[in-house]
């Protein structure tokens, strides 16, 4: 198993904070820097809902700064506005309807779950735009590892190739996601956010079709032989949330 002291090669970080940069989404100049909060325990995800619920609203009343925060929630699944029955698998945790994006996704201890609440107005207009921004910054965040981060126009969220696994049924090369993406705007204000597999229990994502996407995996930092905490995870996230989005407090 290799751990951060293991690595040695600087190019993979240095050419993913390059693609980065050309996918920032800073805010307009003179906006204040975005509020940094972690958690710290288990966060119920009703908890959670109404906590960004709140803060969306009075970002958009311009009664508060933009703001991320971090988390960690106990065993649970949660279906996006596309989610399929037929992609509910197994119900051995709760399911909660989560009003975002995308389909059905798995939360609990091991994953780092990042809510992002920006004002789109202080930046851009471009829902788009601010996926690609999300994506950026996991494989910069990534990239640190020394794990290469890749998008697919076809599927939603970060994926790493797994050339040690038997080729897909089409001759390509397997891969598994090891971060989801799944967001809501409202008046123009974001929240929910991403996820990143740091060492979460992967065979509890076996109850669902992760994001309704079959024939792929799912992985984590840990089960790529990265055995690294999460304050070592949330300190680089936070670095390299600086690149891509600007200033925080």
């Amino acid at each position: 198993m290799q751990r951060m002291s293991d690595t040695v090669s600087p190019s993979l970080p240095e050419q993913q904070r390059l693609l980065a940069a050309t996918d920032r989404f800073l805010p307009a100049e003179g906006s204040p820097p975005v509020e940094w909060h972690v958690l710290d325990g288990l966060t119920a995800y009703q908890d959670a809902l109404a906590m960004m619920e709140e803060r969306a609203a009075a970002i958009a009343d311009g009664r508060a700064r933009e703001a991320v925060i971090l988390l960690e929630h106990p065993p649970l699944y949660t279906a996006g506005t596309g989610a399929r029955d037929t992609d509910l698998l197994d119900s051995r945790f709760p399911v909660f309807a989560a009003g975002r994006g995308g389909q059905y996704t798995y939360h609990g201890p091991g994953q780092r779950v990042a809510y992002v609440l920006l004002d789109l107005k202080r930046r851009r207009q471009d829902v788009r735009a601010f996926v690609t921004a999300l994506e950026a910054w996991i494989m910069a965040t990534l990239a640190e590892f020394q794990v290469t981060g890749e998008r697919r126009e076809d599927r939603v969220g970060v994926w790493v190739q797994r050339p040690e696994r038997p080729p897909t049924p089409d001759g390509g090369v397997a891969e598994d996601k090891i971060a989801a993406i799944g967001i809501r705007v409202r008046r123009w204000v974001t929240f929910h956010g991403i996820s990143l597999n740091v060492d979460p229990d992967l065979d509890h994502f076996a109850g669902i079709v992760p994001c309704g996407i079959r024939g792929h995996g799912v992985t984590s930092l840990a089960d790529l032989g990265f055995l690294v905490s999460m304050p070592e995870v949330d300190t680089l996230l936070h670095k390299n949330f600086e690149s891509v989005f600007g200033e925080t407090v």
